[in-house]
């Protein structure tokens, strides 16, 4: 059939289907996040009013934003749908790099359609070009290469055919998932050919789950035989792969105690005897206790990064990791033992080699009496007093959460707040996107996360910074009509910064207002509140948590039915944390005019001889 490049592309992906973690089936791309500029809005623009039955699109005010909401859309409906954002050429397309390199850091699908510059180059330079005096094949779209698993710049109509497929690939592959870029010239999109009906086929993805090399498995589980004190790390993977009960089960029948990695966390239920808790540096005593005891580790589906690890210092020295993951490039690191398959495959094939082996009852035990230790500190952090706290916020929130319900966060102090001390309410229900760490991901991927989970109540979690960094699709969600909580901390700055500063010997200096530079006595202050009414948003500021818990509830209801985000701002303590006592690795000088820091040097250099290097 006679179709432009735009009308081609939009047709393909209105014929692509999931299979959703409940056998139902979907729109693999359930809609388009869009800012329509001269580098997009005739050609690709006009394709998508044409399929504006088959394809929702929603208007972003910010092309990050709205990038990011689409990869919230990801997250939150573990892989198995895939957000789609446009924009024009020149800013527009740079403002969506950040958001492809959330997306890849956190092995995220993401279909981003820039527009590009002139094949013919007959205008040019055309508006928002950028010129390369050097090599003129080159635009600004080039920047997507390093934060792209797939990238393509289509200058042929029929080039479509080639790369559609491999596309599809990566976005569904459990392996090679990431962002993918199809960079799109204004001549281009509008240019027609023949494009043959086949490849507007409807085509069903269902998830690839493969299975362990023989050789492999046999080996680990001789390896796992072995063990005195084996611990399962149960990463994102787990969660992607919906084998969450599988890993339970697995714990179970084997007696090993299971902790959780950032994107695996709420997979296991809070109080299940063999839960130590969460991981590394943001993670749990009770879990890191047993990490440094353990002989075998069993990494289901994590990339073991350093937040995890603690900088690699959270295992014993003498440990044995056995990484089940279905990325090679992930199994193979640090000269762990790689299993490379699904985690639900994986798992499944294991157990069957391990047979009725068991690990020590004694070694299993330790696991709730750590955790209840654990629990009891988070208890005396959440426990009324004083000035609100993050952990007491998040008690609050925890608290009145449901199963159904969805916890999402992202930088600053409240990734620890969350990973740390949330006690899972529900499987699969928490998203810290901790893997770029991306300021302003909180309210996008929460506008996304309530498009892919219409049937209970996103709440977000984020500091004053934050919020000023990226707010704009308050107003598109509430436009558009998508409910969700924002909760607001509000503790005068970068807080969390503030304290890696002065807790490395340095001085508070640009993070806390108190610390910045201005000419005013008394400098201008937010009203968060206030900012967020102007852009549609139901809001409810509080003093207090009595006030916060009244103010939560009434929240979730106006998220619920009122079709709008709500926005509860509170104060809270700027140096109150949730601290589970395992090191990070940082960048101290060595040379510094405050003694402090040097000495603050010396003790990462002591940190660094504890370091695992290879395994």
């Amino acid at each position: 059939m006679r179709l432009t490049t735009a009308q081609a592309l939009v047709r393909w992906l209105t014929a692509q289907h999931t299979e959703l973690p409940d056998g139902r089936r979907a729109p693999l791309f359930p809609g388009v996040f869009a800012i329509f500029g001269h580098g997009n809005v005739l050609a690709l623009g006009n394709a998508l009013e044409e399929a504006r039955p088959d394809l929702p699109v929603w208007r972003g005010h910010n092309e990050q934003g709205m990038a990011l909401a689409a990869v919230g859309i990801a997250k939150a409906t573990h892989r198995r749908q895939v957000g789609v954002a446009t924009s024009s050429i020149g800013p527009g397309a740079l403002n969506m790099v950040t958001a492809a390199g959330v997306a890849h850091a956190n092995r995220l699908p993401l279909l981003l359609l820039p527009g590009d510059t002139f094949t013919s180059r007959a205008p040019d330079p055309v508006l928002q070009q950028v010129e390369h005096f050097g090599d003129p094949t080159t635009t600004v779209n080039d920047a997507f290469r390093a934060v792209s698993r797939y990238f393509d710049r289509v200058t042929r109509p029929e080039q479509l055919l080639n790369t559609l497929p491999q596309v599809a690939r990566v976005l569904t592959d459990p392996a090679d998932c990431g962002p993918v870029v199809l960079a799109l010239p204004q001549d281009v999109q509008a240019e027609s050919f023949d494009f043959p009906d086949a490849l507007f086929t409807p085509v069903l993805h269902r998830p690839q789950r493969p299975r362990p090399d023989t050789r492999a498995l046999a080996e680990a589980a001789a390896t796992l035989r072995a063990a005195r004190r084996p611990l399962l790390v149960v990463g994102g993977g787990v969660r992607y792969s919906r084998a969450a009960g599988r890993a339970i089960r697995f714990a179970e029948q084997h007696a090993i105690p299971v902790v959780e990695t950032t994107a695996g966390r709420t997979e296991v239920p809070h109080e299940h005897p063999l839960h130590a808790g969460p991981l590394g540096i943001t993670g749990s005593a009770s879990a890191n206790a047993l990490a440094a005891e353990a002989d075998v580790v069993l990494a289901v589906g994590t990339r073991l990064q350093d937040f995890t690890t603690a900088s690699w210092t959270v295992f014993a020295p003498g440990v044995r990791i056995v990484s089940l993951n279905t990325a090679r490039f992930d199994a193979v690191k640090h000269g762990a033992l790689s299993l490379v398959a699904d985690a639900d495959e994986g798992l499944r094939e294991l157990t069957d080699d391990l047979g009725d082996w068991r690990a020590d009852p004694t070694w299993a035990a330790r696991a709730a009496e750590e955790r209840g230790r654990w629990d009891a500190h988070v208890d005396g952090l959440r426990a009324p007093g004083g000035t609100p706290t993050y952990a007491q916020v998040v008690g609050v929130v925890n608290e009145e959460s449901t199963p159904e319900d969805y916890v999402l966060t992202a930088s600053g102090g409240l990734p620890g707040e969350l990973i740390g001390g949330w006690r899972a309410v529900g499987e699969a229900t928490m998203d810290v996107e901790y893997g770029f760490s991306c300021m302003g991901y909180e309210l996008a991927g929460a506008w996304g996360a309530a498009i892919a989970r219409p049937d209970g109540v996103v709440t977000a979690l984020l500091g004053d910074g934050s919020y000023l960094m990226l707010n704009s699709e308050l107003f598109s969600a509430a436009f558009a009509g998508h409910g969700f909580v924002a909760v607001v901390c509000d503790n005068d700055g970068y807080a969390v910064i503030h304290r890696l500063q002065t807790g490395q010997g340095g001085t508070g200096f640009n993070n806390l207002y108190d610390d910045v530079t201005t000419r005013h006595a008394r400098p201008p202050r937010t009203d968060f509140a206030a900012h967020a009414a102007s852009m549609g948003c139901a809001t409810f500021p509080v003093d207090d948590l009595d006030g916060l818990r009244a103010a939560y509830r009434e929240a979730r209801e106006v998220a619920r039915t009122g079709h709008r985000p709500a926005v509860v701002v509170i104060r809270t303590h700027p140096s109150a944390w949730t601290e589970a006592g395992a090191w990070w690795e940082v960048g101290v000088p060595e040379v510094a005019h405050r003694p402090e820091i040097t000495a603050a040097h010396d003790d990462v250099a002591g940190g660094k001889a504890k370091q695992i290097r290879y395994l």
